[in-house]
């Protein structure tokens, strides 16, 4: 199995519409038709409640760690690549992101990509996710925003990519880090609307997830 043909199912894994999916059988709606539109978890979230939000969450990052990880031990143990095991996940892992965030099965209308993206950078850089994902709890649990924190949580993987060396001490690869600023680059973009209505004032965000509140009422 060749690597383009590896990078053509990975981005077809990437493209499953998880959320329109489970809005159509459990309520029988397409939730890119209710709330901001978009088919991702956070919509999913605000239509059909933090359950199945949570649950479309969690197979979108899995979508994104399972190309980054099968694919390239297949491709390895195959012998049909010449490039490291790092560099084809982080290939696949990219082309799953994109089938995300441009699914065939949708007209290439899909999701944001964000829960995808961690799930291909938990597989392939741990401990910048880690640190980024610090990032995104403090900003949702200050703000409520889930917008604010993707973007911040985005830009702290390149950033932590750049600075911080793998578990074995060595550096993260130069194309992981080129990809990882790209995508930030790409998370920013796909949030325009969102930073639109944040310089408007008017991007709303979940109350309920202001953990500062409630220790202030303390």
């Amino acid at each position: 199995m060749s690597l383009p043909i590896q990078l053509l199912i990975a981005y077809l894994l990437g493209a499953i519409p998880t959320s329109v999916l489970v809005g159509r059988w459990t309520r029988g709606i397409d939730v890119r038709e209710h709330g901001s539109g978009n088919a991702g978890a956070t919509n999913t979230w605000r239509v059909l409640g933090w359950k199945f939000g949570v649950s479309v969450l969690i197979i979108d990052m899995l979508k994104g760690a399972a190309a980054a990880t099968l694919a390239p031990r297949l491709l390895v143990s195959l012998g049909v690549t010449s490039l490291d095991p790092g560099t084809v996940a982080v290939l696949c892992g990219m082309a799953a992101v994109l089938g995300h965030v441009f699914p065939v099965y949708l007209r290439f209308r899909g999701g944001k990509g964000v829960a995808t993206a961690a799930g291909m950078l938990i597989a392939t850089a741990p401990i910048p996710v880690g640190i980024a994902v610090g990032v995104f709890a403090v900003v949702l649990f200050t703000t409520g925003r889930v917008s604010v924190g993707s973007i911040l949580g985005g830009w702290t993987v390149p950033i932590a990519t750049l600075l911080l060396h793998r578990p074995d001490g060595s550096a993260h690869p130069p194309l992981l880090i080129g990809l990882t600023f790209a995508l930030a680059c790409f998370i920013l973009y796909t949030h325009r609307a969102n930073v639109r209505r944040l310089v408007r004032g008017e991007e709303k965000g979940f109350a309920k997830l202001q953990l500062w509140r409630y220790i202030i009422r303390r």
